[in-house]
């Protein structure tokens, strides 16, 4: 077991432990200011390589939501739509040869957009979050991934603001459909990063800009991923050649090593697909994608090839 005791401007003082016992996987916690930070810590080998996956939160959703359970209860219903944990017990028992750590970024606000409005240092936070999960024991040399879903992905933009340059050891960005706060300000960070041969990009939208709730529509014209993500393709693709791999309900415009992809669900019922795009594999196959795990044993917004404690027990 191992104890740590961190300081880090503008944050509180605090200690937390860590380990595992019976080769069971532990769940550690940290408080740090008005940021929860929930571990998935598997055991380690020193023989793998470790993925450290920043996961940011959906706006509304706790972590133990989030983390999700099978439930019949209709008021629980948010623990029934992500299911994050299952999601990573899946990938784990598929990349046996890597060592995944999930770590679940909750504030106090149950939302990043809500969070990053109320700190005008944002960015000294973020970096300080991104910096003491770095510093834990297993995870110093490890690969980060950045994802997160709905106002998740204002973490990840928040992250950016704070780079001058993305740095090296980040090596996925994953927005499942999380890309509000996009604009071409963000071009030349992504593009410059994405000019490593190691780096990875995917982004999950639905025609947000056409569907309703209550007759009325959900987003604007300009205000949803769908739109964001038209302007994503339209700024990158002046870069990089983009083929479409798939063209059905899910439309897969990529490039041929998949590190830029992405994945679009029509909506012609103009309905609301926005948790489907995580609970159907979608965290799956933003971790998998362009590795030669990809669509083996699973498919993207296929049936649920994962399973919950209750279901397993």
């Amino acid at each position: 077991m191992n104890r740590f005791f961190l300081i880090i401007p503008f944050f509180t003082v605090f200690a937390f432990t860590y380990g595992q016992s019976n080769g069971v996987d532990s769940m550690t916690r940290l408080t740090v200011d008005d940021v929860i930070i929930t571990i998935d810590l598997p055991l380690l080998s020193n023989k793998n390589k470790t993925i450290l996956i920043l996961y940011a939160l959906p706006n509304g959703n706790n972590t133990e939501q989030t983390r999700g359970r099978k439930t019949n209860n209709e008021n629980e219903w948010r623990y029934d739509i992500q299911h994050i944990e299952a999601q990573t017990r899946f990938i784990r028992n598929e990349m046996k040869s890597a060592n995944i750590i999930v770590a679940y970024l909750e504030n106090k606000f149950l939302s990043w957009p809500a969070w990053k409005a109320a700190h005008v240092n944002y960015k000294d936070k973020v970096l300080a979050i991104v910096d003491t999960l770095r510093g834990l024991d297993g995870a110093r040399d490890a690969d980060v991934y950045l994802n997160g879903h709905s106002g998740g992905g204002r973490f990840i933009f928040s992250l950016l603001d704070a780079y001058t340059e993305i740095p090296r050891f980040i090596k996925r960005i994953s927005f499942i459909d999380s890309n509000y706060g996009y604009d071409s300000s963000y071009l030349q960070k992504l593009q410059t990063w994405l000019a490593s041969s190691s780096n990875y990009l995917n982004v999950f939208a639905y025609n947000d800009s056409v569907a309703l709730y209550n007759d009325k529509p959900v987003v604007s014209a300009k205000g949803g991923t769908w739109y964001r993500t038209q302007q994503m393709i339209n700024d990158l693709s002046s870069s990089y050649h983009l083929k479409m791999i798939r063209n059905d309900s899910i439309q897969v415009l990529s490039t041929m090593d998949d590190r830029l992809s992405f994945l679009l669900k029509s909506n012609p019922d103009r309905k609301i697909y926005h948790t489907q795009q995580v609970e159907l594999n979608g965290f799956i196959h933003s971790v998998l994608i362009g590795t030669k795990y990809a669509s083996k044993n699973y498919q993207y917004y296929g049936r649920r090839a994962y399973r919950t404690e209750r279901e397993r027990d």
